[in-house]
């Protein structure tokens, strides 16, 4: 059997946002990201990723960016105040049914579809890939996006099947928690909490190589290397911790790349371990 595992980086279009959003700002306005009462010069336009991980024991995606209905009715879809602070573009072709497709798969081909955390970005596109065999997110993460309905868009993931996993006390991660999908190492997931309660990492590890997809941690590769925590964040402390630890990944002579969800300076490429 093939040892090989493959990462696939997809960008499933992009997200219009204002700068803060990447980086706490010192400033008197409460809600800089939000964008509202801004100048236009803080607008930029970041990918919007994911993530397909043909490994050994099954075939892996995570998250799914934006749904296809963004193209014609994105605003009335997301609602005035998520469409003012996150604006959708898709392309056609990049929807993460498209790719998968274009790479051979069907979605049903999806053994795992993990949701890093429940952010519109990151679940807008589940109606596409719906069926998954399983869908997982952390059982912290659903938890609180249950109890914050101005955060969260339920509608896009309430009605699917999805399932949690637990993180366990292990010796990886800054809380030191994480889940082994298969149990041995090559695929765990980390919790990453600071930008949300229950985000979690993708790190993988296989024939002495590590590759970490480290989610909305931080934004692009200079928020760790200058240790800048995103925007938003519920708890500063934590989010701190968190680029800590992916700084530290890394700075490893084994890594070969750690991934950040929106960083522009990723472009979609294939990893191999």
């Amino acid at each position: 059997m093939n040892n090989t595992i493959k990462v696939h980086v997809l960008h499933c279009g992009s997200v219009g946002i204002d700068d803060a959003t990447t980086h706490k700002e010192k400033t008197y306005h409460p809600a800089p990201y939000t964008g509202i009462l801004r100048s236009k010069k803080h607008q930029i336009i970041v990918p919007v990723s994911a993530y397909l991980i043909e490994h050994p024991k099954g075939l892996v995606l995570i998250d799914t960016g934006w749904d296809s209905i963004v193209r014609t009715k994105a605003r009335e879809y997301q609602g005035w105040i998520h469409y003012k602070v996150s604006k959708p573009y898709l392309p056609k072709g990049q929807a993460i049914d498209e790719q998968i497709r274009k790479l051979g798969y069907n979605p049903s081909d999806i053994d795992y579809l993990i949701l890093s955390h429940l952010h519109t970005d990151h679940v807008s596109g589940l109606r596409l890939v719906k069926d998954a065999k399983q869908i997982l997110t952390s059982d912290i993460e659903l938890k609180y996006a249950l109890k914050n309905p101005m955060v969260y868009k339920k509608f896009m993931w309430e009605n699917m099947n999805i399932r949690t996993f637990s993180f366990s006390k292990t010796n990886i991660g800054p809380e030191k928690t994480s889940f082994d999908l298969f149990g041995d190492n090559t695929l765990v997931f980390v919790h990453l909490p600071g930008h949300t309660h229950g985000m979690s990492g993708t790190l993988i590890q296989n024939n002495g190589k590590t590759l970490l997809l480290y989610a909305d941690a931080a934004y692009m590769a200079k928020s760790w290397e200058k240790m800048i925590i995103p925007g938003i964040t519920v708890d500063d402390k934590k989010a701190y911790n968190s680029i800590k630890w992916v700084k530290e990944i890394g700075e490893k002579s084994n890594c070969i790349a750690i991934i950040a969800n929106h960083d522009p300076t990723m472009k979609p490429q294939i990893f191999e371990l």
